[in-house]
């Protein structure tokens, strides 16, 4: 009877499952982080809610509803000075994703507010 080795050769690890080289399991828990998320969009609602989404906007140039970068650098602040000290720092990849979806959710109000106004 054949060996597995003799098979498939030695390569030095367990094939008990597939394995491929762009996978890095390790770090998926960094990337997606939750928490992080939940901890944005609540922030992020408050503020919307307190304020309305004129703040997000800028007050002076050419463009109306033009979304300020700084309003939404102060909604990831806040959720990071909030965050527990124990807990590690999200990762890059993580802050960029929740930055990304409080500017995506910001144009959809926007789009709906220049509907409104008919513009």
């Amino acid at each position: 009877m054949l060996q597995v080795a003799q098979v498939f050769g030695t390569c030095g690890r367990e094939m008990d499952v597939p394995f491929f080289p762009r996978e890095n399991a390790s770090r998926m828990a960094d990337i997606i982080d939750l928490t992080f998320l939940a901890d944005v969009r609540r922030f992020y609602k408050k503020l919307i809610d307190q304020r309305g989404l004129s703040y997000f906007l800028q007050k002076e140039g050419p463009r109306l509803f033009h979304i300020e970068p700084s309003k939404v650098e102060l909604v990831l602040r806040t959720a990071l000075r909030a965050r527990d000290p124990q807990l590690p720092r999200p990762h890059d990849k993580a802050i960029e994703h929740c930055r990304k979806e409080v500017r995506r959710d910001l144009i959809r109000r926007v789009a709906n507010a220049m509907l409104q106004t008919g513009l």
